[in-house]
């Protein structure tokens, strides 16, 4: 059966939204969900021209129009090459013994050049820790570096688009289980065999009819083996298992 409706998650390199995208198509396997990866100067655009419905983005973005959640922190590291004296360094790297370097525009080379000319080892280049990680060369090095504030992720959407699937996975990403989500998708398999066993009527039949105030001696002569499933009778002195 064709999904009837999808949802389209954009991310930036580095980020893996494989396990988020896992829950959802467990929860909601008749919901289709796209992964879509941008450049980081795309991050914001592929919300706002409807390329995506939710994106992680690396922080800081404009905030104008768009809720934003923080999600976790990226150590920063400087990028060189495999000879240089950072090499040295078993763990951080003082910013300030890189005051006589060249410091790359990771920004407007884009990491992967970025790396690739830190490894030719014209400047250094820093970066968080997932971004070396993803553009690691053989000829390249990384250690992380102190006295640099952390880069975070975050997930984004429009405020002005706030659909239940949105909110539906924006709780899967905060962690919400599947029997705390504020508001069932319509058409998700949960809620159709939910649905299913509300009957038509929209009421979750009772177990016994006696429980509630609707239930009368008339009801009850009503309901016998010809007129549907039989009831199990109650227990005890007063005849109901559900009585207190």
């Amino acid at each position: 059966m064709e999904p009837t409706t999808s949802l389209t998650i954009g991310f930036v390199p580095s980020v893996t939204p494989g396990k988020w995208a896992g829950r959802w198509r467990e929860r909601h396997p008749d919901v289709e969900l796209k992964l879509v990866e941008c450049d980081p100067g795309e991050q914001v655009s592929v919300l706002t021209d409807g390329k995506a419905d939710v994106a992680f983005v690396r922080l800081p973005v404009p905030m104008d129009g768009l809720h934003v959640i923080p999600l976790y922190s990226e150590r920063p590291v400087v990028v060189a090459a495999k000879d240089h004296f950072v090499a040295l360094y078993e763990d951080e790297v003082p910013l300030a013994d890189l005051d006589d370097e060249t410091f790359l525009d990771v920004e407007g080379l884009g990491e992967a050049m970025a790396v690739e000319v830190a490894a030719s080892g014209a400047g250094v280049a820093i970066m968080p820790m997932s971004l070396a990680r993803l553009h690691h060369r053989r000829d390249a090095i990384h250690r992380p570096v102190s006295d640099t504030p952390e880069t975070r992720i975050g997930v984004a959407w429009l405020s002005d688009n706030d659909s239940d699937l949105i909110q539906e996975f924006i709780g899967i990403v905060r962690g919400r289980t599947a029997n705390s989500s504020r508001q069932p998708l319509a058409g998700s398999a949960a809620n159709q065999k939910s649905a299913k066993d509300t009957g038509k009527s929209g009421r979750k039949p009772t177990s016994d009819p006696r429980r509630g105030g609707s239930g009368t001696s008339s009801s009850r002569k009503s309901r016998g083996p010809a007129g549907g499933k039989s009831q199990r009778p109650g227990s005890g002195r007063n005849g109901g298992r559900g009585r207190r």
